[in-house]
């Protein structure tokens, strides 16, 4: 089925939740940076995250930022959501390659190593909101985990995972089998016994990989999890791995590096292709296009 993105209440709306089939837009992220299979397990899992926490925002001129520093190979991760399911992200060094961790998985804490996560919300105020939090595990779920109960005071549980197809005559590694994830969050009003019952609940549950590899269908997560605490769907969003660059903005950003900047490039006299770092679409300049936007430059 097409990637989707469920929103529900449980327990006497004591408990929020979302779930997230997103295979084909991590499949996208990947086709389009050429992605290692453990920087597409990295990146999928924050664009999962991304589209999950960008159906909180209220209006459509709001966007959240989830950015990932550390130490390990990769260097980075960065996403960007709106409020309609909508993200694009890129890592540092896409290409990164480990071996399995000791689990026999992708080891994507080893990739990303010790750091920061940092959260942006702009929401149109003078300031936008940011909690940053320093990364526990690098294994991104965890970390998010982390994040909502220091930054936001808000007991959570959230689960990502990315499944890798297994292609031995790929150097890519194959392309993305399933990818998913879910945000369990506990209202004031939640109970002891129904924090209990979702305590057990976790404990026996197995991975998201596990269950969306059996079927893409988001609604399996909600059921594993909340199956007995009469769940209410509330909403249903398409995800999509969507980049808002154009030439004009790209234009936008070679006008920003300055006149000297621009004029150094000009000497080279050859046509230059700026790309998105984002996307990674590649936007072609001519010396006489530069000329243009140095002649423009105030």
């Amino acid at each position: 089925m097409p990637d989707q993105i469920i929103r529900a209440t449980a327990a006497g709306a004591s408990i929020r939740a979302f779930a997230a089939s997103t295979r084909d837009l991590v499949e996208d992220a990947r086709a389009a940076h050429g992605t290692s299979p453990v920087a597409t397990a990295a990146l999928g899992r924050l664009l999962t995250a991304g589209a999950m926490m960008g159906c909180t925002l209220k209006s459509e001129k709001d966007l959240l930022t989830l950015s990932i520093r550390g130490d390990g190979p990769i260097g980075g991760l960065t996403v960007t959501a709106d409020s309609g399911a909508r993200v694009k992200g890129y890592a540092l060094n896409p290409l990164v390659m480990l071996p399995p961790s000791p689990a026999g998985k992708l080891d994507v804490g080893g990739a990303i190593g010790a750091g920061f996560l940092q959260v942006i919300k702009d929401m149109g105020l003078k300031e936008p909101y940011s909690g940053q939090i320093t990364l526990q595990s690098g294994e991104v779920a965890e970390d998010l985990t982390y994040y909502f109960a220091v930054s936001e005071q808000t007991p959570s549980i959230v689960g990502l995972g990315v499944l890798m197809e297994k292609d031995e005559n790929s150097s890519s590694g194959g392309t993305v089998k399933c990818a998913g994830g879910f945000i369990i969050q506990l209202m004031p009003n939640a109970s002891e016994e129904t924090i209990k019952r979702l305590e057990e609940r976790i404990v026996s549950f197995p991975s998201v990989t596990e269950i969306l590899s059996g079927s893409s269908d988001p609604a399996h997560l909600l059921e594993k999890l909340l199956g007995d605490m009469e769940i209410a769907i509330t909403d249903t969003i398409k995800p999509s791995f969507y980049c808002n660059c154009d030439k004009e903005r790209v234009e936008k950003a070679l006008i920003s590096i300055g006149k000297e900047e621009l004029a150094q490039i000009i000497q080279d006299n050859e046509t230059v292709e700026v790309k998105c770092h984002f996307c990674n679409m590649g936007y072609r300049f001519t010396v006489a296009e530069l000329e243009k936007l140095k002649k423009n430059h105030k």
